[in-house]
């Protein structure tokens, strides 16, 4: 099994890390430290100072020079680059039932389609909406790992008909019944509705499969134009660009404040939505969760996982050139502290867990540390703590950040943490 798989629970996740990390020493791969008397010097860019060595000084050059430019070293170097919002999307609300568990939520099944066509790419997306919520309201919108059925036991959630891996990690046809509800513990929805928030959900499947196919399926094939190019947009790029289609419905649903939509991720995902929020600034606040390497942990610091494990066990994530990086973090032009900064001055918050050190959570906290200076220059808070904070004890500010008890997992603790975020950020209660 491979580390980060999404399919099981979180203790037999932790348990994958380990083998992983074991298996990976043990067939010749790249060595994996967890010993931070073994972390070797690096050095950071400066994410307030130009690739020609030019300081930046304002608000207005960061916005309109370095931000740009940092951008483009990621797309260049990391993620890709993905294509513009197609002209031909369209939506189909296929379900709008206004009396959902129970009569406390309204519930909507759309089929985004990605190039306007039935036989084309699509996703659906499934929205719950607080019916004793002023509307309209905020939204949380994020990807899931095993189906929109999977998040809950609502028997009218439809099945995923894409790929699936079933527990063995065998890649199956589509989703069977038993799936349904399998994920629940990660999408607290009762809670959710309780705080007065809409939950929006898509199966990162939907968008792009997660295993190297040669992007020959998914969405992919459908928007490359000729021949693939070492910086052509990866999977993480593509889920990204997903959720950003799902906003463009988002902003037509009536019940839905599209300008309170918050970008929430775990694991591989919470990677990806760094890189949805740092793409497209229209989601107002962006959420990683335990997203480790290649998301909010710093990628020269040599811990857990490191660019060279993430390009040989997950060569479909990446663009092509950021193959060149493994084992040679020192030429990496950008670091994970600039991605967290591409949100400013928008709200980030970035989440570890103590028992996920794979996901390096003193590398996620110093990458909060070092977008600070963006912040504090465009004018907001930063983040309100200059050592790592306790377990269980969050720093809020525009930027948040807690490390949990536990391992590798979206749990109760997270969400009640990320809605405070956004409660205060939102001026609500």
């Amino acid at each position: 099994m491979m580390a980060g798989t999404e399919f099981c629970g979180s203790i037999v996740i932790a348990v994958a890390l380990v083998t992983l990390s074991l298996a990976v020493a043990e067939a010749g791969g790249p060595p994996v430290n967890y010993d931070e008397e073994k972390v070797p010097p690096y050095t950071l860019p400066d994410p307030l100072v130009m690739q020609d060595g030019t300081k930046v000084t304002s608000a207005e050059m960061w916005r309109t020079k370095r931000r740009p430019e940092i951008l483009e070293l990621f797309r260049t170097h990391v993620y890709g680059r993905s294509p513009a919002k197609p002209e031909a999307l369209a939506f189909k609300v296929g379900d709008n039932e206004p009396k959902a568990l129970g009569g406390k939520a309204t519930r909507r099944q759309v089929t985004i389609l990605f190039t306007g066509k039935d036989d084309g790419p699509k996703a659906d997306l499934l929205l719950y909406l607080p019916n004793e919520a002023k509307k309209p309201g905020p939204a949380f919108l994020i990807l899931n790992f095993q189906g929109n059925h999977a998040v809950h036991s609502d028997p009218a959630i439809r099945l995923s008909q894409n790929w699936h891996r079933d527990g063995k990690g065998v890649v199956k046809n589509k989703a069977t019944e038993e799936a349904r509800g399998a994920e629940a513990s990660r999408f607290p929805l009762d809670r959710i509705l309780a705080r007065g928030y809409a939950l929006a959900t898509i199966y990162y499947g939907d968008i792009d499969p997660d295993f190297h196919d040669g992007f020959k399926n998914g969405v992919h094939p459908a928007f490359d134009m000729g021949k693939r190019q070492p910086h052509s947009w990866g999977a993480i790029a593509a889920w990204a660009w997903g959720l950003s289609r799902a906003l463009d419905y988002l902003e037509t649903d009536k019940d839905v404040d599209a300008k309170r939509v918050a970008v929430l991720g775990h694991s591989r995902l919470g990677k990806t939505a760094l890189w949805a929020g740092a793409e497209d600034q229209r989601f107002a606040i962006v959420i990683s969760n335990n997203s480790g390497a290649g998301g909010a942990a710093l990628s020269k610091r040599f811990y857990g996982e490191t660019v060279e494990v993430l390009n040989r066990n997950f060569p479909h994530w990446f663009c092509e050139n950021f193959r060149k990086y493994s084992a040679k973090e020192a030429d990496l032009p950008v670091d994970q502290h600039e991605l967290v900064a591409l949100s400013a001055p928008r709200p980030v918050y970035v989440a570890s867990a103590v028992g996920d050190r794979w996901a390096d959570p003193k590398g996620e906290f110093l990458s909060c540390l070092h977008a600070d200076p963006v912040c504090r220059l465009l004018g907001t808070e930063g983040l309100p703590a200059k050592e790592m904070p306790g377990l269980d004890q969050p720093a809020m500010g525009a930027i948040g950040y807690h490390i949990r008890s536990g391992g590798h997992d979206l749990m109760a603790y997270d969400w009640d943490r990320y809605m405070d975020f956004a409660d205060r950020h939102y001026g609500q209660r």
